[in-house]
């Protein structure tokens, strides 16, 4: 054990995902278990600049597991970017006698830890928190599984009305830059078609698609659209397009928005938060730093930072194939 370790603090950043409080509730636990103070900063990066935190112990979490968001809150901090900010908030750490930082969040959160870190050479462990699924170095983020099962249950819902009404519904899922949650949700729920930012479909091929679903017998239809595809058109154009071009169809538009991170978080996303977070404290206690802990093959593996930033972790693209094959 780093003896020099001896009072932890840990943050929520960015978007909010299921998980997240059993990760905090694995770090408190983690801390009292090695007999090392936890304290947890409210508000992310805000939080460490501002001095807003609040001792963590054992007994202080109980209760969260099952809770969805944060009980520490999540913000943006514009001030953070700057470096005075960041010179407020290791100031701000050096008055509360914290000796090191596990951040849960997303790429976002790793950026800034990374520069913190070097500037002022605070151990950083980051954990990823995340309900894209889009950070390199681990399989599955936290809070990733839960929105999937959260929008599955959606779009098994949308099925029955689009069938009771013979209609076609597009389905907007989060995924601005990565089409993890529309991919695997569109053929957990049997789409018709998945539009995804790293594939540019095309408006032609899914105008073929949906009418071959029609001539086939077909009399409804679900296509499920990440936010942030390459077709050029939002969902709404999109369904004006379809409607357009293919008549015969009554086209509806569903966005599913934040729904996607509210929820209890699944057994897996409870589970996946815990070893992470009680491996990101015994990295620290063991003298690692800078570096983000995630789930590889089923075992707890860490990578540097900078790999999580700079690598990409891939979309399974014999995904789509399988995808058009079981929509025949």
């Amino acid at each position: 054990m780093n003896k020099t370790i001896k009072r932890i603090g840990v943050l929520t950043s960015g978007g909010d995902s299921p998980g997240m409080n059993a990760a905090i509730r694995a770090v408190a636990r983690a801390c009292a278990y090695y007999k090392v103070e936890c304290v947890g900063f409210y508000r992310g990066f805000q939080g460490m600049i501002d001095g807003d935190y609040v001792a963590m112990d054992a007994r202080s979490v109980r209760n969260i597991i099952s809770r969805g968001g944060t009980i520490l809150k999540s913000a943006r901090s514009k001030e953070f970017l700057t470096s005075e900010g960041r010179k407020k908030a290791a100031d701000s750490l050096k008055e509360a006698k914290i000796d090191a930082m596990i951040l849960i969040g997303g790429d976002g959160t790793f950026r800034g830890g990374k520069v913190f870190s070097e500037e002022h050479n605070i151990p950083v462990i980051g954990v990823p928190g995340t309900i894209d699924n889009d950070i390199f170095g681990t399989n599955y983020t936290i809070g990733y599984d839960t929105a999937l099962n959260t929008v599955v249950e959606a779009i098994d819902k949308i099925r029955d009305t689009a069938s009771s009404h013979n209609r076609l519904f597009f389905v907007e899922v989060m995924g601005r830059d990565a089409g993890f949650i529309a991919l695997n949700s569109g053929v957990g729920a049997g789409a018709e078609e998945i539009l995804i930012p790293e594939e540019d479909l095309g408006l032609e091929r899914l105008l073929a698609s949906l009418e071959r679903s029609r001539r086939s017998g077909k009399t409804s239809s679900i296509v499920v659209v990440s936010e942030g595809d390459k077709t050029g058109k939002n969902v709404f154009e999109l369904a004006a397009y379809v409607t357009e071009n293919l008549p015969d169809y009554d086209s509806k538009v569903t966005v599913l928005g934040h729904i996607q991170r509210g929820g209890s978080p699944s057994c897996f996303d409870r589970v996946l938060a815990s070893r992470l977070c009680v491996k990101a404290v015994e990295l620290l206690l063991d003298g690692k730093r800078d570096l983000m802990v995630g789930l590889v093959n089923n075992q707890i593996e860490s990578c540097t930072l900078e790999s999580a930033l700079k690598e990409k972790h891939d979309i399974n693209k014999d995904l789509l194939r399988i995808s058009d094959i079981l929509s025949t």
